[in-house]
């Protein structure tokens, strides 16, 4: 079968009832800008509740549906016939073409599922479901009817056009990218940080990002492994510009006049107040961090509150109770795992103290970075105002 067009149905976006509008066109938008990706052209439209995709030319659709797949917003994705055939003997015909189609092996059990959104149609949803069934059963006696396990649900949508379909594929939810304005992601060529990129953006926060790089302690192997890791979050959060921080001054600083069980701690801290002067300079209204209590010595509820005393922004750590492999599974399932793994390390195992304080005291943190009050301060700055940005479209 050459579906020449897909019906998109969405789902949270259903309850936003006035403003349901803004969100449909910005998911119209997300379509439109994914689709680019694909070879061939397409028209995006959309009615109440519906948006279509038609293709304009030949395509390839695997790609179109993987495409699709991507885009948050969509809960399903459904290839369709579309007709402008209303008479119901005639649009008989056509429905019983496309399962003949469709379908070449029909030993399977069935049930017809219509919906009458045109309430000028002659006849009711129950009449169509059950004059459609009777049709199917006389065209194709292998069927059998079973309305509450079916093998396939024939689907009828009577609109302005009628809609008919039968295969819904699955997609990844959440709300259209940009509609919950923006944060910026702390990213790492670890893991976690990808995982926490996609969960946010799930939820429709568009995304800046920062990479700490220690040159020449980490290599510019490690730095494209994060340019490559933002690259395929892009994929579903859209274009994101990535700020490369050198860090190694810094950190050298901090090594030499901290404690050096307070290492983690400190730096931490140093980056949340470097990401969240980009945030604000980018306008960005939260940082997102891949942080999980007590995965690391950094990530302990003690560690966790030290970092979040120099930030005034919200910080986000969508995988804060998350484990490991539930963390893993996400990555895998989105295609950062074996980027994410790949043995180039980044600035925060370099600098890492045998015996880091888990349990950090506040007050002794702050006396320590009175140490730093003669140099940090300016090569924070100097830092911030040497970043690179890596645009990533």
């Amino acid at each position: 079968m050459v579906y020449q067009s897909f019906l998109i149905k969405y789902a949270e976006i259903g309850t936003k009832g006035k403003n349901r509008f803004l969100f449909e066109d910005a998911l119209v938008s997300r379509i439109c800008h994914a689709l680019r990706a694909v070879d061939g052209k397409f028209n995006v439209t959309r009615e109440h509740g519906r948006i279509y995709v038609d293709a304009l030319e030949d395509y390839d659709f695997e790609d179109t549906v993987e495409a699709l797949k991507k885009v948050f917003g969509i809960a399903w994705i459904c290839p369709m016939v579309q007709t402008e055939e209303k008479d119901f003997e005639r649009l008989t015909k056509e429905i019983l073409a496309y399962l003949d189609q469709v379908y070449p092996d029909k030993h399977m059990t069935f049930k017809v599922d219509s919906r009458r959104a045109d309430k000028s149609y002659p006849r009711t949803s129950e009449e169509i479901n059950r004059d459609l069934g009777e049709a199917v059963l006389e065209a194709f006696p292998e069927m059998k009817v079973d309305v509450h396990h079916p093998d396939m649900v024939l689907r009828v949508e009577i609109r302005a056009m009628v809609n008919i379909y039968s295969q819904m594929i699955p997609g990844p939810g959440g709300m259209p990218v940009g509609t919950n304005g923006k944060a910026l992601l702390l990213l790492s060529g670890g893991i976690d940080s990808p995982v926490a990129g996609y969960m946010v953006s799930k939820r429709g926060v568009k995304l800046a990002a920062v990479y700490f790089h220690a040159p020449p302690y980490t290599s510019e192997r490690a730095k494209q492994k994060v340019v490559d890791l933002a690259r395929l979050v892009s994929q579903y959060s859209g274009p994101i510009d990535l700020h490369v921080i050198n860090f190694t001054e810094i950190q050298l600083y901090i090594y030499e006049q901290c404690p050096h069980e307070e290492l983690t701690i400190i730096m931490r801290r140093y980056m949340m107040r470097i990401a969240e002067r980009i945030a604000g300079e980018t306008g960005c209204l939260a940082l997102v961090t891949g942080e999980s209590i007590g995965q690391v010595a950094s990530q302990t509820v003690q560690s966790l509150a030290a970092t979040n005393d120099v930030c005034s922004m919200p910080v986000f750590r969508p995988v804060i109770a998350f484990d490991k492999q539930e963390i893993i599974d996400i990555s895998e399932k989105i295609g950062t795992y074996e980027t994410s793994i790949l043995p180039y390390e980044d600035c925060c195992t370099i600098f890492v103290a045998k015996h880091p304080v888990t349990k950090p005291n506040l007050k002794a943190i702050r006396r320590s970075e009175e140490n730093l009050a003669e140099k940090i301060d300016e090569m924070v700055e100097t830092a911030i105002a040497g970043r690179e940005v890596v645009e990533i479209r």
